[in-house]
């Protein structure tokens, strides 16, 4: 007698996962069936993925919400497509494209159209990927061409360090004493001491 299992994936653990757990209960899938990572799809070295392969024996039925819950990585999911369907011999069901259900079309013909579809939804998933990342890095871009700040907000310095960076410059205070005076840690006073000399810092 064949199982049904459902694998989940959000990439953080801010995100939530109850859209994907909410389609699997309109499947009926037992929730002891349901193996949810909560980490990136860069690779599939993922704990719950492991045990769930562990698992799946021979003719099981898993349930995917998307393809690029499965993975992001274009080869990797066309390789573990092949490990699950073919050594493994699962049947597996993309519950957002009802052409990727491994249970229809076992002939050749069948089994040719849902490799096809597998590539371009892969090839499709990591593009999308590869287009937001760039997005952001092109956003990013813009916002510092306008001033935008980024990272936590630097601490203003200390009143006296203007004359402290002085002293110490001209060898009459230690980095040492002079980081002390300024209630700097010290690396962090010869770093900013460095580009007060070149006239970075004011």
């Amino acid at each position: 007698m064949k199982n049904m299992y459902g694998y989940a994936r959000v990439s953080t653990r801010e995100q939530n996962e109850d859209r994907q757990l909410y389609a699997f209960s309109q499947m009926k899938l037992p929730v002891g069936n349901i193996f949810v990572d909560k980490q990136s799809g860069k690779d599939f070295d993922r704990p719950m993925y492991r045990r769930l392969v562990k698992k799946l024996k021979e003719d099981d039925l898993l349930y995917i919400k998307s393809i690029d819950r499965l993975g992001r990585d274009y080869e990797e999911i066309l390789e573990q497509w092949r490990v699950l369907t073919r050594e493994k011999k699962v049947d597996i069901i993309v519950m957002d494209m009802p052409l990727l259900d491994t249970r229809r079309g076992k002939d050749l013909m069948g089994t040719f159209l849902s490799d096809i579809v597998l590539q371009v939804l892969s090839f499709v998933a990591e593009n999308e990927r590869k287009n937001i990342r760039e997005r952001q890095k092109e956003g990013i871009e813009a916002a510092k061409m306008r001033g935008v700040q980024f990272g936590r907000p630097r601490k203003p310095l200390p009143d006296n360090f203007d004359q402290t960076c002085r002293q110490w410059i001209a060898g009459e205070l230690s980095g040492r004493k002079a980081a002390k005076m300024c209630g700097m840690p010290v690396t962090s006073f010869y770093r900013k001491g460095e580009r007060w000399k070149e006239g970075e810092v004011k």
